[in-house]
């Protein structure tokens, strides 16, 4: 037996949030959770800021000389061409050159920031000063600037940097470059240096010199199960720190820091802990099973469901006639997928499914790494799988390893669950019978038990799959993301990651996401989720490079909603949302909202009119 986590090196006051990281990842167990006082370095700095202001004519004529003149003119030559007297054009050069708009010698000649500050049609105001805080994270590499001083707290703490070797412990502010200020600045958002305004940072120099401020930090050893695979995470409250993160490990695998001098974990810990999780792991998911199937016998007359036991030849009939039932959602767990099932047949059966609003979810392995499993699924199969698309376009059957488990499911819109010994994608069961059996349960409570299992499986990989798009800005990966989400009726969260990380480019995708919820009537036509996305179109310009997928998506869904339900979609075209709509071009100056809806319901309610009604006279149990 692994050892209790209160046996673990976890400091008392970080239990909590180790317990809220292993509830949300199944497969990360915390190792050790250990907090330390690392230095920021606070220097005094002070800045010089230049604004913009319009220039004005005299000012605009003598810029222009100089940048358009060849040679460029004396101010008495220009205030010639001007008929001017001199005197105005010499007091108005002064100035300019006093403002380095000007350079300080004849004749007229424009400093870059003086055409810099032209072409946003201006002249620099005379310069003013800021006195900020410098903040050097060495740790992180990184150089912030703040408007109030940070506060030196007394932190009882071990110091880290006894452990860990950081380079340049005495940052020096005035050896940067004025470019390596500007970026700094403008990076820690304070609006001092912002050169699309013309608000330019001119100067900075150091007042004070460093102080030493203590600030705490967590130390997250984890053990990946399904990857098999120890990490090291530093944590400043919640916020995961990824640079200092990245250089732990790397110090750690090189062997420049040792975990047991850092948190009192030895690699003999480590590995007794790490057989110790891998079993208690796969005892877990066979306990489960057990406990779903021991539950269904004894509640196989259940008045709320039913538990049947299949045998051999009963097992691919059922499992066909299950998958046909779907009208919302399928999720299947098969330790290998083969041709021996992904047939022709198979494949235009899921194609009819999804083509009535059914997401398919599908999940193999059985090692631990996928590099290490021996029956890959081939990339032919993968392919078939993938090119299966919903009507508007996106892969509705999502295929991905997720390894470490010989379960073998089957759950179909929360309502029908299969599990047993059938290799569900690997094995037709026409052959010789081979003594496998298979429960069907409807029971709720064990059906639900076995979806929020599976699901959470599934939601871990699509988060995987979010930040790796997150990070590298992968558009394709960010559309895998989000039919992951759709297909676990998690629409809401699709739609708040893009407002949240502003990856509006998505929006289309997750309209069409939303198309195959409403064709299933898994969501509701007056769902929240519909005002919320609407309210982000304040955020996008005409000029987007998706603006058409946007003006196409939108038409589709206030089109599918009004199917649903004519007055939901007519209200949501309020005042403020009609503006956007002709805005951005997604209805035109001569529409009116009841027109742009009839124009988009029309076709659809014409095709889909009867299948409406009979959706509604087979309305799916909740649960």
């Amino acid at each position: 037996m692994f050892l209790a986590s209160s046996a673990k090196p976890i400091d008392d006051n970080l239990k909590n949030l180790v317990d809220e990281i292993e509830a949300q990842n199944l497969s990360l167990s915390v190792l050790a959770a250990r907090q330390f006082r690392y230095n920021l370095y606070q220097n005094r700095v002070e800045i010089t800021i230049k604004e913009p202001r319009e220039f004005n004519v005299l000012e605009e004529f003598i810029i222009r000389a100089g940048i358009e003149f060849n040679p460029p003119p004396t101010e008495d030559e220009l205030a010639s061409v001007l008929g001017l007297d001199p005197i105005f054009v010499r007091s108005t050069t002064a100035n300019l050159k006093m403002l380095q708009t000007l350079s300080a010698t004849s004749p007229i000649t424009v400093t870059p920031e003086g055409r810099l500050f032209y072409e946003q049609g201006s002249v620099p105001q005379p310069p003013y000063s800021v006195q900020l805080y410098a903040i050097s994270d060495l740790l992180n590499k990184k150089l912030t600037f703040q408007s109030e001083p940070l506060n030196d707290i007394s932190l009882n703490l071990p110091d880290l940097a006894k452990f860990i070797t950081i380079d340049n412990k005495n940052p020096d502010i005035s050896s940067l470059s004025l470019a390596e200020i500007q970026q700094s600045i403008q990076a820690s958002g304070l609006g001092f240096h912002v050169p699309e305004e013309g608000k330019i940072v001119t100067f900075c120099k150091l007042i004070s010199g460093n102080q030493t401020i203590g600030e705490k930090i967590s130390l997250f050893v984890f053990y990946d199960v399904l990857e098999d695979k120890l990490s090291i995470q530093l944590r400043n409250g919640k916020h995961i720190l990824e640079s200092a993160s990245v250089l732990l490990e790397s110090l750690q695998a090189e062997g420049k820091i040792s975990l047991q001098s850092l948190c009192e974990l030895s690699d003999e810990t480590i590995n007794f802990e790490r057989q110790a999780i891998l079993n208690q792991k796969n005892l877990e998911i066979e306990v489960k099973l057990e406990k779903i199937r021991q539950q269904a016998l004894k509640n196989s007359l259940s008045e709320q469901g039913t538990a049947i036991q299949l045998r051999d030849r009963q097992i691919p009939q059922s499992f066909s006639e299950v998958l046909n039932s779907a009208k919302r959602q399928i999720l299947i767990y098969s330790p290998w997928i083969t041709q021996a099932v992904i047939d022709d047949k198979f494949l235009s059966l899921l194609q009819k499914l999804v083509n009535r609003g059914v997401w398919v979810l599908i999940g193999y392995g059985i090692a631990r790494r996928q590099e290490d499993e021996d029956k890959q699924i081939s990339p032919e199969i993968e392919e078939k799988l993938r090119a299966i698309k919903t009507p508007d376009g996106l892969p509705s059957v999502q295929v991905f390893w997720l390894g470490d488990s010989h379960v073998k499911e089957v759950i179909v819109d929360r309502e029908i669950y299969l599990c047993g010994s059938h290799n569900w994608l690997s094995y037709r069961g026409d052959y010789l019978p081979r003594g496998e059996s298979v429960y069907k349960v409807t029971i709720p409570q064990q059906v639900q038990e076995a979806y929020t299992f599976l699901a959470n499986r599934f939601q871990n990989h699509a988060q995987e799959l979010w930040q790796n798009a997150l990070k590298n800005r992968d558009y394709q990966l960010g559309v895998k993301s989000l039919c992951i989400w759709g297909a676990l009726s998690m629409e809401d969260i699709a739609l708040q990651e893009n407002e949240q990380n502003n990856w509006l480019e998505l929006l289309p995708v997750w309209l069409n996401v939303t198309l195959q919820g409403l064709r299933s009537n898994n969501i509701q036509a007056d769902s929240e989720i519909f005002k919320i996305a609407l309210s982000l179109l304040n955020q996008v310009a005409i000029e987007e490079a998706y603006i058409e997928s946007l003006q196409q998506g939108w038409r589709k869904v206030i089109g599918a909603i009004a199917t649903h339900n004519y007055e939901i979609a007519l209200n949501l075209l309020n005042d403020e949302i009609w503006a956007q709509f002709l805005r951005l071009h997604i209805a035109h100056e001569s529409d009116s909202p009841d027109k742009f809806i009839s124009q988009h319901t029309k076709p659809q309610k014409q095709h889909q009119e009867k299948p409406t009604i009979e959706k509604k006279a087979r309305k799916p149990r909740k649960t």
